[in-house]
């Protein structure tokens, strides 16, 4: 079935699932593109929906929407980049606007870099961050201090040469399992557990062998008890930051 009239080379960039009773009054989408623009409007202004759909921001020239996350006026957002940037900031600090406008700057970007996504950072779960090489950690919500948005952030990942660019960041807990996708086709399935927790200049661990490949993207999951899900490889492989002394430094305890 069609649900959604698109235009010629547009795709769906988010789909969010609305259960229960809405205070659509005081629930608001919260949208960031792919060049650090944000924007919040309420939920209740996208009630009345056309068939061919409304429009939800005006994008500038060459730029794309690449994120939505509903929340309830009183979250902590997180943006990361490609090149392993992130800026937290309270969504009070965007004011709320109408379905047509532009937004304003949540990060300001390196020449080259582009966010990747936009995260809820809710103190019961953590950041989880895979590069397109196949390393992966976990790092806490409590290593991004609160910040003025429009500014640059902090390193959330020690990008190199092994580590490759970021591939996807994702909100997880430990009760969750993760699947990785590679440009290969193959696709493993890993318990979130089993991938450590690091500081935020960490370049984690090896969590998946990519060959030519390189890892295009990934999705939490809840835990499955089937035996055949794929443990992590080389799981105590960790690439040291480049920032400080270079010996190899203990995941995190928790």
């Amino acid at each position: 079935v069609n649900l959604l009239q698109l235009d010629q080379g547009e795709t769906v960039s988010a789909m969010i699932p609305l259960y229960g009773e809405i205070d659509e009054e005081n629930t608001y989408l919260n949208m960031v593109t792919k060049s650090g623009i944000t924007k919040r409007t309420r939920l209740n202004d996208y009630r009345n929906i056309r068939k061919g759909g409304l429009i939800a921001v005006s994008l500038d020239e060459g730029d794309e929407l690449v994120s939505v996350r509903l929340t309830d006026g009183n979250q902590n957002m997180l943006i990361v980049t490609r090149n392993g940037m992130a800026i937290c900031y309270d969504e009070n600090q965007v004011s709320v606007v109408g379905r047509t406008a532009r937004g304003v700057r949540a990060i300001r970007l390196d020449e080259g870099d582009e966010v990747i996504s936009s995260i809820l950072a809710e103190e019961e779960k953590e950041l989880l961050i895979v590069t397109e090489n196949g390393m992966g950690k976990r790092t806490p919500f409590s290593e991004f201090k609160i910040q003025h948005r429009g500014g640059h952030g902090v390193h959330c990942h020690n990008v190199n040469e092994k580590t490759g660019l970021l591939a996807g960041a994702k909100s997880v807990t430990q009760e969750d399992d993760l699947v990785v996708i590679s440009s290969d086709g193959v696709l493993i399935r890993i318990r979130v557990e089993d991938i450590p927790t690091y500081r935020r200049t960490s370049s984690g661990v090896r969590i998946m062998r990519v060959g030519e490949g390189k890892v295009m993207n990934i999705a939490p999951l809840p835990k499955t008890e089937d035996e055949g899900s794929a443990e992590p490889a080389e799981s105590n492989e960790e690439v040291p930051s480049t920032e400080g002394p270079q010996s190899p430094e203990e995941p995190i305890n928790e």
